[in-house]
């Protein structure tokens, strides 16, 4: 398949600089407008200042862009048609009917790697979803990160989820969970999970030694933890109250699958005073900073 490659992402590839692939789901999906718009702009600004060429990845008109162009990126901010979250099960079911959508963890990696982008910045990966004996609720994302070699940034799995189950399943797929400074899981909002993590890292450099060695092993992707930034990190015991009751009116309401973790990031900052959504824009841009740092870090070696 022919990928669509913005300008910016172009000059990129032909001048062998660093690139960083972003997901766009929390631009069409997770963030109301226009505060999805301006932390995406963030976040590719954090990415250049590191050295390296965001690439933000979607479907657009049944077109897969490596790469978006101001016009199409707020198309997907604003949100005026129809846009499908697209996972890596999506992605040709997007692309015969000419669809567009954002990408999700899993479609980001499978796509960056198919365009040769070893590192791919995001907010939380998706696992296994609270009561999975029920419902066996367990995303795509454990898989993709398996199968595809891309070194992914983010601040843990999303809270709403099972973490210590996640974190079983992420085991049993193979997948490496590295602390970024840290030797706890983050848990999205909060700095600490109380789940120890084996493995840690403390600069760029190092974490671009262990993507090398792994990648030249033949192996699939692996995760860089990085805990949100102090200054805006929410208290471990207060989010998970607040997760709570937002799960027990996702229920009330019917709310399944996909549409679930949209209305609880929604929920989220109506119970926090906003205080949840602004740690998710500041923990967004600084994984994107740290992305950028490991893909120029790899670029060296």
């Amino acid at each position: 398949m022919n990928f669509h490659y913005s300008d910016e992402v172009k000059r990129a590839l032909g001048e062998k600089q660093p690139l960083v692939a972003l997901e766009t789901s929390v631009v069409a999906q997770g963030l109301p407008y226009p505060d999805n718009l301006a932390t995406a702009r963030a976040c590719e600004e954090a990415i250049r200042r590191a050295g390296a060429v965001p690439a933000p990845i979607a479907v657009v008109d049944g077109r897969v862009c490596i790469g978006l162009e101001e016009d199409a990126l707020r198309r997907l901010a604003e949100g005026k048609e129809r846009l499908m979250k697209l996972g890596s099960r999506d992605l040709a079911v997007a692309v015969a009917q000419k669809a567009s959508g954002g990408t999700t963890v899993s479609a980001t990696c499978e796509l960056a790697a198919a365009a040769g982008i070893r590192v791919f910045s995001t907010g939380g990966i998706g696992g296994v979803h609270r009561g999975a004996s029920e419902h066996m609720d367990i995303s795509q994302d454990i898989g993709a990160l398996a199968r595809y070699p891309v070194a992914v940034v983010c601040a843990g799995a999303k809270s709403v989820l099972d973490l210590p189950k996640t974190m079983e399943a992420l085991e049993t797929a193979g997948v490496p969970v590295i602390g970024v400074g840290t030797g706890e899981l983050p848990s999205f909002y909060s700095r600490e999970s109380g789940l120890p993590l084996e493995h840690r890292v403390e600069d760029a450099a190092m974490a671009a030694r262990i993507v090398q060695a792994r990648q030249e092993l033949g192996q699939g992707g692996l995760l860089f933890t990085v805990p949100p930034p102090e200054e805006v990190a929410l208290p471990r015991t207060e989010v998970e109250l607040h997760i709570a009751s937002a799960l027990a009116e996702a229920e009330r309401q019917g709310i399944r699958g996909k549409a679930v973790t949209p209305f609880l990031l929604a929920d989220m900052a109506k119970r926090t005073g906003g205080k949840s959504m602004k740690a998710n824009i500041a923990l967004l841009t600084n994984n994107a900073r740290f992305a950028g740092e490991l893909a120029v870090a790899l670029g060296r070696g």
